[in-house]
């Protein structure tokens, strides 16, 4: 699909973001990264899975936390986007614009990645002292908060203490992103767990609107989350997910790092778009 003419006020890997005075409209194309590099391939409908994932959560988890959301109604969109309407329909946010609080807010309710290394080599995880003897994809007895810094694109966010994150912004702030974030996580889980989803560990983004932290960002979405499937979990091995684990695979078969990524097979393309298909309606119980 032809995306707009109308040059964003800035751009992300996968977002689009164009400033409105007192909003930011985002918009969620189909661009997807891999290795740090924005692959030259798109994944069909995977911005549309993005925006109406991230707006299912709002809604579930509004009496946890107030978000940012206005609307996603494209009568609500400013003139100038108007002729794109067709374009932007189920892949825009119309959101508040924050003052964003420079922590990522990672929960972790399982152990793997980046976590089980750090937990492998020091038995912590951000500082977090963990039982012994868990394994690849343990479940983490109570879901951990292990905040880190954001990163420009391209460099790497770096996994900090959460004393390091009070040095960040102080205390009260500090305390109420963890408090937040750990509520968000264990609603969102208990949820996708009735839909036979275990949420392996994910990433909030927080920020203020006149002094109040709400939620903001993408939440909750394949890109943003580890969903794996609880009917074929099992603990001591690397879970499937939902997400660009096909796109990855393939790049690792057949890439050595070096030079510009090559182009992706049409079948790894189709199969990441039904992945993200798959977990929006397997989470929402609404046909896409």
């Amino acid at each position: 699909m032809a995306e707009m003419n109308l040059r964003p006020t800035a751009q992300g890997k996968v977002r689009d973001l164009y400033d409105l005075g007192d909003m930011l409209l985002l918009v969620a194309t189909d661009r997807i990264s891999a290795f740090d590099y924005i692959l030259e391939d798109e994944i069909p409908h995977k911005g549309e899975v993005l925006t109406r994932l991230s707006c299912f959560w709002f809604d579930l988890l509004s009496d946890v936390v107030n978000n940012h959301l206005i609307s996603t109604n494209v009568a609500d969109l400013p003139e100038e986007f108007a002729p794109y309407a067709d374009y932007l329909n189920g892949r825009f946010m119309l959101v508040h614009k924050m003052e964003m609080l420079p922590a990522e807010c990672i929960v972790r309710g399982y152990l793997t990645g980046s976590g089980l290394a750090s937990y492998q080599e020091t038995g912590e995880v951000c500082g977090i002292k963990l039982p012994e003897g868990l394994v690849e994809s343990s479940k983490i007895p109570e879901a951990i908060f292990t905040p880190s810094t954001k990163a420009e694109i391209g460099d790497h966010d770096e996994n900090i203490s959460y004393e390091q994150t009070v040095e960040l912004m102080g205390e009260e702030d500090a305390s109420e992103l963890r408090r937040l974030s750990l509520a968000v996580y264990n609603k969102a889980a208990d949820y996708a767990a009735s839909r036979g989803i275990i949420i392996a560990d994910t990433k909030f983004e927080f920020g203020k609107l006149n002094g109040e932290i709400r939620l903001g960002d993408e939440v909750l979405t394949p890109d943003s989350s580890r969903f794996w499937a609880a009917s074929s979990y099992q603990e001591g091995q690397s879970q499937p997910s939902f997400d660009k684990q096909f796109v990855r695979d393939w790049l690792n078969a057949n890439w050595d790092r070096t030079g510009n990524p090559p182009r992706l097979p049409q079948d790894i393309i189709d199969a990441t778009s039904e992945k993200y298909i798959q977990a929006y309606e397997l989470i929402t119980g609404e046909k896409f």
